[in-house]
């Protein structure tokens, strides 16, 4: 099942994931290349791509979401929505800036075929702009109900909430030569009548060597940092902003 095509967990998606230093570094982005077009892929409720859009600036949002889109549409704009995933990208060389923010990405089981639609999108010396967490994040040890349990009020009633593993590898079989990492939990959200709605997830944990070659392949040269303050990234790195500019 969609975890995003619930209406009225949709609703409290953009309190869980707020305006933060993300954004704000895929705002400043866009600001310093003077960008005009910009393509937002997995755009979800439209809480970052709204903030892009600006007089003299055509910015789209793309999502496979049709619940999320709906969302973002609540709010008047000059933003074009399209239902869709990379392949409703536009193959015009003329995009800016595209951006996949969050996990865009993790959700993805085929990288080459979706840097080779973003490459398509970008002019020469346009700018592909996101981040992923790699393998020694090791965010899912933590995805247990012990760790995640949670109760809160909210427009629907009193919801409690955890997630819970289902499968990604031991321990003792990790290292850090891992170049991906599938991982697959449910989330769980228990409503006042106590209908439990689970909504089950795959993450792709994958190594900087790895993405950066999936885009080197697709034409495009790679920067990556370790962080949204610009620290340069390093093989232990729990996170890789990544910046790849089309040659």
């Amino acid at each position: 099942m969609d975890p995003y095509g619930d209406e009225d967990l949709v609703e409290l998606y953009d309190v869980d994931n707020a305006d933060g230093d993300d954004h704000a570094y895929y705002r400043a982005l866009a600001d310093s290349l003077g960008a005009r077009k910009i393509i937002d892929l997995g755009c979800g409720t439209g809480l970052l791509t709204h903030t892009l859009a600006r007089p003299g600036r055509s910015v789209t949002g793309i999502d496979p979401s049709r619940t999320m889109l709906g969302y973002a549409r609540r709010t008047p704009s000059s933003i074009t929505w399209i239902e869709g995933d990379h392949t409703a990208l536009p193959a015009t060389a003329d995009a800016d800036l595209v951006v996949a923010t969050g996990n865009v990405l993790m959700h993805l089981a085929d990288l080459p075929p979706v840097f080779t639609a973003i490459a398509a999108a970008l002019r020469p010396g346009g700018v592909f702009a996101f981040e992923s967490r790699t393998p020694m994040s090791r965010a899912w040890i933590h995805w247990t109900r012990e760790s995640t349990y949670s109760e809160r009020e909210t427009p629907f009633g009193h919801l409690v909430e955890w997630l819970e593993l289902i499968s990604a590898p031991p321990q003792s079989d990790f290292s850090i030569s891992d170049e991906e990492i599938v991982v697959v939990f449910d989330a769980h959200n228990v409503f006042p009548s106590g209908e439990d709605r689970v909504f089950r997830n795959t993450l792709y944990f994958r190594s900087y060597p790895l993405v950066s070659a999936a885009l080197r392949d697709a034409g495009l040269d790679v920067r990556a940092d370790r962080n949204w303050s610009g620290e340069t990234f390093t093989e232990d790195a729990r996170l890789m902003v990544v910046r790849a500019t089309r040659g």
